[in-house]
């Protein structure tokens, strides 16, 4: 059996991902983000290594994906990640044809062809607002975990608005609530309502098509799955294995230039 990996270098995680060549999850890994991409990059393949328990001599190709890509040192080849995103939305639920992926950094919209490739995109990458990292801030402001950020905004009953588009400013804005006595929880919901505001506008842009599939980390936080749902008017697709999207679309592209044949719809994570 020959395998394939693929590598996403994200702003905060680093996921790996390795296909056999029926293209099925065999390993996977996430580390949180290092002072040094490339060790974190290393670590991370070795790590979904040992899950699939094989040897790196038994993988034939790697693609690196993601901000820090060009750090995948021990890849063959580096694919963006709008391409990835689309590859692995499609693979994961093949009726996808808008992938919104809000990562920590930057978040992207992207139009999607039934066979996986990209139509049309944009993204946020000048600002971070609209990202994980505006949840960040919110974490840090209200020192909680980002784990516990959704649940409290869905108890929201009167949720302030947000005005600042600017993430260095929203700590300061967060903080300047709450010492009005506003309630958190209705403090973090104007925080998910802005994000949601900002990444559903970048969707509009290139269109929004059904199927919607939701990736990437922040697609874990339940308050900005409802929110998303809310202002496109329909259930979108959310993957247990979402945050790990990227990785998946680098995986399949480098099985595809090993093996040469695509793979099979919606078999990669079966």
């Amino acid at each position: 059996m020959r395998y394939t990996g693929g590598v996403d270098v994200g702003s905060t995680q680093t996921k790996a991902i390795i296909l056999d060549e029926d293209a099925r999850v065999v390993g996977r890994a996430l580390l949180d983000m290092e002072t040094s991409m490339v060790t974190v990059a290393q670590d991370a393949f070795r790590a979904a290594l040992a899950d699939a328990g094989i040897g790196e001599d038994q993988v034939v190709r790697v693609a690196g994906t993601g901000y820090g890509r060009y750090n995948v040192s021990f890849g063959h080849e580096q694919v963006t990640e709008i391409s990835c995103h689309a590859r692995g939305a499609v693979a994961l639920f093949p009726g996808t044809r808008t992938v919104i992926d809000i990562g920590g950094q930057d978040t992207k919209a992207i139009a999607v062809r039934p066979d996986g490739q990209v139509a049309d995109f944009t993204m946020n990458d000048k600002c971070a607002a609209g990202t994980g990292r505006f949840l960040g801030a919110a974490s840090y402001a209200l020192e909680m975990p980002l784990g516990e950020l959704g649940p409290l905004a869905l108890r929201s009953q009167q949720p302030v608005r947000i005005t600042t588009t600017c993430t260095v400013f929203a700590e300061s804005e967060i903080i300047s609530h709450l010492a009005k006595g506003i309630l958190p929880e209705d403090v973090l919901m104007g925080v998910h309502q802005a994000i949601t505001s900002r990444c559903v506008s970048l969707a509009r842009r290139v269109g929004i098509r059904s199927e919607v599939t939701f990736t990437g980390g922040v697609s874990r936080n339940v308050a900005m799955v409802r929110l998303i749902e809310e202002a496109v008017g329909m259930k979108i697709n959310v993957s247990p294995d979402a945050h790990f999207c990227g990785a998946l679309g680098a995986a399949l592209v480098a099985r595809e230039h090993a093996f040469g044949a695509a793979a099979p719809a919606a078999a990669a994570m079966a």
